[in-house]
């Protein structure tokens, strides 16, 4: 294998994941993407051969390269608004899909979240609480003992837990579901989505109002991700935004369109509740 075949297996593999990770920690797609894109141009630039574990390797510097962000003083100045607005959709479980805001407050929200931590602190909750590193793994991205890395994160816990009032330490089922769902979307592969949707799974999209377009439902896993496929697939970037169940975002051209609630049985995705805003699903190219 050349290095430009391992570069682009590694891309399809891993892209998906780490801009993920990047969102959670920048609280922008744009940053999040622009912090894998430089990650995956250093791994480009490595010896042929130093990189044993590349996904490894590249969560590291992907990390390293969102401290920086977090520590410089673009991203240090104050927002308006009250977070509580746009997660209070995400906080009930039992709430409906169609109460999720599909609005700059959704990322306003997250981020000013997240901006009561510290940097350290932001990257050590994310990697460990969020995505399940170990703390020995997370002291080589901090460069600090394991021992502190764990204290930061238990005072993220703490912060984030006094702030909102609200859970959002995810379940490992709920993280590992999510990840694969996410990995499948961005690579159009039908056979790894059928895996993670319950025999019986369907799903439900509602339309922002404006639209005027009536609720439209889907039964089957097959003709679920279908359409999953067809609508979040290459041309879209998914993340994970921290619920009591599962949450993800999809932006088009760093556009968030719409917002989807995952129902859990088994292990398994059961029911897809989405809410899209057609003005601007319509508004980036590929959308269609």
């Amino acid at each position: 294998m050349t290095v430009s075949d391992a570069l682009i297996n590694t891309w399809r593999a891993d892209r998906a994941y780490l801009v993920d990770l990047a969102y959670r920690m920048l609280g922008t797609v744009d940053e999040a993407e622009d912090a894998v894109q430089e990650a995956f141009m250093r791994f480009a630039l490595a010896a042929p051969g130093s990189i044993e574990d590349p996904r490894a390797w590249l969560t590291v510097v992907t990390s390293r390269l969102c401290l920086d962000v977090l520590r410089s003083a673009r991203v240090r100045h104050e927002f308006p608004g009250d977070p509580a607005v746009a997660l209070a959709a995400f906080a009930d479980p039992a709430s409906p899909a169609d109460r999720v805001t599909l609005d700059d407050e959704v990322q306003l929200a997250l981020l000013l979240l997240l901006q009561r931590l510290s940097p350290a602190e932001r990257v050590a909750f994310v990697l460990h609480d969020v995505f399940g590193m170990r703390f020995e793994d997370i002291a080589e991205t901090l460069g600090k003992p394991a021992g502190t890395c764990r204290q930061l994160a238990r005072r993220a816990r703490l912060k984030i837990a006094a702030e909102a009032g609200l859970n959002f330490i995810e379940k490992n089922e709920h993280r590992r579901v999510t990840e694969r769902f996410i990995a499948a979307c961005a690579g159009g592969d039908l056979t790894e989505l059928l895996d993670v949707l319950h025999p019986q799974a369907w799903g439900r999209v509602a339309f922002t109002a404006e639209s005027g377009l009536a609720p439209v439902i889907t039964q089957g896993p097959n003709n679920v991700a279908d359409n999953l496929i067809r609508f979040y697939g290459a041309h879209t970037t998914l993340v994970s935004y921290p619920a009591a169940n599962p949450v993800l975002l999809a932006f088009r051209e760093q556009r968030l369109f719409a917002a989807l609630k995952l129902t859990l049985a088994d292990g398994l995705i059961r029911r897809i509740d989405t809410t899209v805003d057609p003005g601007r699903a319509a508004a980036a190219p590929g959308s269609g």
